[in-house]
């Protein structure tokens, strides 16, 4: 990528995003409000695409689809907890190994963005920080973000790139699998902590790493394995 469009994004990463991001928890929130705000009216989005400027067009348009049928919803703080501490059905944890293995080929898990109960800049699943996720071949898969996090936005990126990742790791970190990129929501407020799920399937088994894309947050900690069995 040129220079001047790295430096392009970077200045739309911050100019942009918080404001994009507010207005779409609103929006979602609003009774018959459009989920995604129009390209016009959204700084650092590209008209006619689903791509925000700030990660669009970098490692080969790892957001395809990001931006398509969001749906932004806020999860009381009790439940958020909860949620980030149970164990998913058909899910094994192993909390020596910091590890969480589903037999079953439906596999639902919630990614708790840095609780304050816990390490900043981590990420929670099931009671576990940071776990190495294992699910088998052709399984398909349910992600839960929920941002517990009151001082920034977070997203979740499932990518075959590997750390350490430096900060701009959305950069280096395409998309792994269809549908398996969240993007940022806003920071938890007391109205609730903003929420989001996306699917897709594990059709190609291997090595993965999920990690949250917005500038340095995977270098500051929040990344994990994740393993797709055959």
């Amino acid at each position: 990528m040129a220079a001047a469009a790295v430096l392009g994004a970077v200045v739309l990463f911050g100019a942009g995003l918080t404001t994009w991001m507010s207005g779409t928890f609103a929006a979602a929130r609003a009774p018959g409000a459009a989920a995604t705000p129009s390209p016009a009216a959204t700084p650092g989005m590209m008209p006619g695409s689903n791509r925000m400027a700030c990660c669009g067009m970098m490692a080969g348009g790892m957001m395809s689809g990001g931006m398509m049928n969001r749906s932004v919803q806020a999860i009381p703080a009790e439940q958020a907890s909860a949620l980030g501490s149970e164990t998913p059905a058909g899910a094994t944890v192993d909390a020596v190994r910091n590890e969480l293995h589903f037999a079953t080929t439906t596999v639902s898990l919630t990614v708790l963005a840095s609780p304050d109960d816990g390490p900043d800049m981590t990420f929670r699943i099931a009671g576990l920080t940071n776990p190495r996720v294992i699910v088998p071949t052709g399984a398909a898969i349910t992600v839960q973000l929920i941002n517990a996090d009151a001082d920034t936005p977070h997203g979740w990126l499932l990518s075959a790139a590997q750390p350490p990742f430096g900060t701009m790791a959305m950069m280096d970190a395409p998309e792994a699998f269809a549908g398996s990129f969240a993007m940022p929501v806003p920071r938890a407020t007391a109205a609730g902590m903003p929420a989001e799920t996306i699917t897709f399937t594990a059709s190609q088994e291997g090595q993965f790493s999920y990690l949250c894309p917005v500038m340095g947050h995977a270098a500051q900690g929040m990344v994990g394995a994740f393993v797709v069995t055959g």
